[in-house]
């Protein structure tokens, strides 16, 4: 199954990957956001082989001790940065999912191609950091995570369609957003991310729209 990330590609790390410390207060969650996007720009100036705890604490101007009471180690940071990416794209998922429940199919084609291309596009640098770390990191189980988060939503949707009827919601619900996920995918490792609004986009929609359309037996045709 094509997933947000090929999960396939990780490598093993050490066990000892988890936060040393979870942040509760207000304070506390500003760091750790700030310690998170200057791991981004660290990725993005230096590349992953470069990149230490000592560069990130210090392009977020925060102490490397202060920096280990969250994270143990570089891993464990490059980790948690690539969750959070991944726990956003399944939330863009759900939230349109949501709010296009009881609609037409082709509507909800629509919604869930076009949401989940503009979070990507929006987020074109960090994807592409992302991207560089991917293959270090044995994120599979966050990978599968955040895409059955996402497959559930999908099926959940369609199961409310106005006009389809889908008979394996959850298997059409997987490969609509194996191709979403891997066109996407691919145009950005091609160093050609999609446009909001450009022709790739239509594409996609089209393509999105005729697969529900046959799947759900809904007589429209792209």
């Amino acid at each position: 199954m094509l997933q947000f990330w090929d999960s396939h590609m990780a490598t093993s790390l050490p066990a000892d990957l988890n936060r040393r410390k979870t942040p509760r207060q207000a304070r506390s969650t500003v760091t750790v956001e700030t310690i998170f996007d200057a791991t981004i720009q660290v990725l993005l100036a230096t590349g992953s082989t470069r990149l230490n705890t000592t560069r990130v604490s210090h392009r977020a101007g925060v102490s490397v001790g202060t920096l280990y009471q969250y994270f143990p180690n570089k891993q464990a940071l490059l980790l948690a940065v690539l969750e959070r990416h991944l726990a956003m794209l399944a939330s863009v998922v759900e939230d349109a999912c949501l709010t296009h429940r009881d609609q037409k199919v082709q509507v909800m084609a629509e919604a869930v191609a076009t949401a989940y291309l503009h979070a990507k596009a929006q987020q074109h640098e960090v994807s592409r950091a992302l991207y560089l770390i991917a293959t270090e990191l044995d994120a599979r189980g966050s990978v599968e995570a955040a895409t059955r988060r996402a497959e559930q939503a999908v099926a959940e949707m369609l199961m409310t369609a106005s006009d389809g009827c889908f008979a394996d919601a959850p298997l059409v619900a997987r490969v609509l957003l194996a191709a979403i996920f891997g066109a996407v995918r691919a145009l950005h490792e091609q160093g050609a991310p999609p446009r909001i609004g450009g022709d790739v986009e239509q594409e996609l929609v089209s393509m999105c729209r005729a697969y529900l359309a046959a799947a759900g037996r809904t007589g429209w045709t792209a």
